[in-house]
């Protein structure tokens, strides 16, 4: 749902696509082809908050901040289900994995990624392709270019489902058996692990 608030009406790019089920609020800028999951709070009640293009923000995420502030989610962010951005500011193509909780004026930099169940305390600022874990989280190395590689693909996968959401997602009825000829879906992204064997191979 889209919702006003104080004379605040989102933006929402048309190629990008915002469940039913989501919810954003006021000061919201929503970029090209972004994907905003079920359960998703994105809460521009008190301050901006600005998805550049290819931005995810997948279930039961919030964003939010203190009244005042501005943040951005910038191009190709991607946002882990469950994890809550509170007044901080992502950097290019990061990823932020689930559950991971990343406080006010907390900056990650472009291409870092933070490890699920992550705690980023407020004001901590992290430069660019860091790996970042742990509660208090802390950057343990470097991003490889596998790394970046992988998660890239990933993104460009949330990237498509927008559209994909527009042609295809409607609600129905449940079917009260399974059909003989049930659609078999397609294998086509791998875990990490699995990416570096079919490398190796």
């Amino acid at each position: 749902m889209i919702y006003s608030f104080k004379g605040h009406i989102p933006v929402v790019h048309e190629s990008s696509f915002v469940h039913p089920l989501a919810a954003v609020t006021g000061n919201v800028i929503i970029g090209k082809n972004c994907y905003i999951g079920p359960g998703a709070a994105i809460r521009g009640d008190w301050g901006e908050i600005i998805l550049e293009d290819g931005v995810n923000v997948q279930e039961n995420c919030t964003i939010h901040m203190f009244p005042g502030k501005s943040i951005v989610l910038k191009e190709s962010a991607h946002v882990g289900h469950g994890a809550i951005i509170h007044g901080a500011n992502l950097g290019r193509n990061c990823l932020i994995g689930m559950n991971s909780v990343i406080m006010d004026d907390a900056e990650i930099g472009d291409e870092c990624i933070v490890g699920a169940m992550s705690f980023v305390k407020a004001e901590e600022k992290f430069s660019k392709r860091k790996l970042i874990v742990g509660n208090p989280a802390k950057a343990i190395k470097d991003i490889s270019d596998e790394m970046i590689s992988w998660k890239t693909a990933g993104t460009r996968l949330y990237q498509q489902l927008p559209n994909d959401c527009h042609e295809s997602l409607r609600e129905v009825e449940p079917l009260r058996e399974i059909p003989k000829n049930r659609p078999v879906q397609e294998d086509f992204y791998k875990t990490i692990s699995e990416y570096r064997q079919e490398k190796e191979n």
